[in-house]
């Protein structure tokens, strides 16, 4: 596993060139890269959302579009249409921006819900259907999809379904004082984006995107998984839990965190480490814990601190067992 932790330190050394001080928020989008799973990045304007998509494509190799979602926008403008050709006297397609390897889905939340279900079928099964045609979509294939916090006017929430097939929530808050002034000084000629170079290939990535299925997991590992699920869905500030998906996506998240750290076994800690930007997105509050501010990630600490974290079983620890 030492040639995964190296492969995905060199790309986050290369991000951090443009994303400053976010190693942490960086690690995690690349580690939902290696799960194949979509990230949602929620934070407010200004914090470099966009930025880290464009460098994360750039440093793979991956072809990169970028959709901004407004009111007007249409299925048609993000899966593509097929036009009448007179010359030939067929019916053409004509993809849209969907078909990338890295999709930048900016202020996904503005769209209507007959636009963001466009994205459904393509962040779920990979590919999208066109007047009844399907067509594949590229690999690796990766929806970022930013929205902004704060602002609520003139948006319309992601269902619980679409929320549901991101992979990952991740924050990037606003850096440091001492990294922000990094930030000045390096864009003071240039933006570092401009001559960010190429540092891993995307066949590269999709290997370590099979590898990781390697790691082992303890039976005991796999029952703190599903005990810290099923506390979501009996937590009394919680009115929908998360799903199986949550509990797949927890596993194998797991799983890409200990490789990246250069462990082929995965320990609790790596269960622990991911459970908030994991599940947090997947639990709907109660009104009544609404009305007190309680936040998903309050209920995923809560959960943390009352589920037992699993020992080691008699006569073995959470490595591979030799064989």
């Amino acid at each position: 596993m030492d040639d995964i932790k190296a492969t995905i330190e060199r790309i986050a050394a290369n991000v951090e060139q443009v994303i400053v001080g976010k190693r942490h928020a960086v690690e995690q989008v690349l580690t939902a890269l290696l799960c194949k799973g979509h990230v949602l990045l929620e934070d407010v304007p200004g914090t470099g959302k966009t930025m880290l998509a464009k460098a994360i494509a750039r440093s793979i190799g991956c072809s990169f579009k970028r959709i901004q979602f407004t009111p007007d926008l249409l299925p048609s403008d993000v899966t593509g249409i097929s036009i009448f050709n007179q010359r030939t006297h067929e019916f053409e397609f004509r993809p849209g921006p969907v078909i990338a390897q890295i999709v930048l889905a900016d202020e996904i939340n503005r769209a209507t819900p007959k636009t963001q279900s466009a994205l459904l079928e393509a962040m779920e099964e990979r590919q999208i259907t066109v007047d009844g045609v399907t067509y594949p979509l590229p690999t690796p294939f990766l929806v970022l999809a930013t929205q902004n916090p704060i602002e609520y006017e003139g948006t319309f929430p992601l269902p619980e379904a679409q929320l549901d097939r991101f992979f990952m929530r991740v924050h990037l808050g606003y850096p440091a004082r001492n990294d922000e002034i990094a930030i000045l000084r390096r864009q003071r000629e240039a933006h570092p984006i401009d001559t960010l170079m190429q540092v891993a290939a995307a066949e590269e990535l999709v290997d370590l995107q099979e590898r990781i299925k390697s790691v082992y997991v303890d039976e005991l590992i796999e029952e703190y998984i599903v005990s810290i699920v099923t506390a979501t869905r009996n937590h009394e500030d919680v009115y929908l839990g998360a799903s199986t998906r949550g509990s797949l996506a927890l596993y194998r998240a797991a799983q890409a965190l200990a490789a990246i750290t250069g462990r082929d076994y995965v320990i609790p800690d790596d269960v622990k480490a991911l459970a908030a930007p994991v599940l947090a997105h997947r639990l709907i509050i109660s009104p009544s814990a609404r009305i007190r501010n309680v936040s998903a990630a309050e209920v995923i600490a809560d959960v943390l601190k009352a589920v037992a974290v699993p020992g080691a079983r008699a006569g073995r620890r959470f490595e591979r067992v030799a064989r």
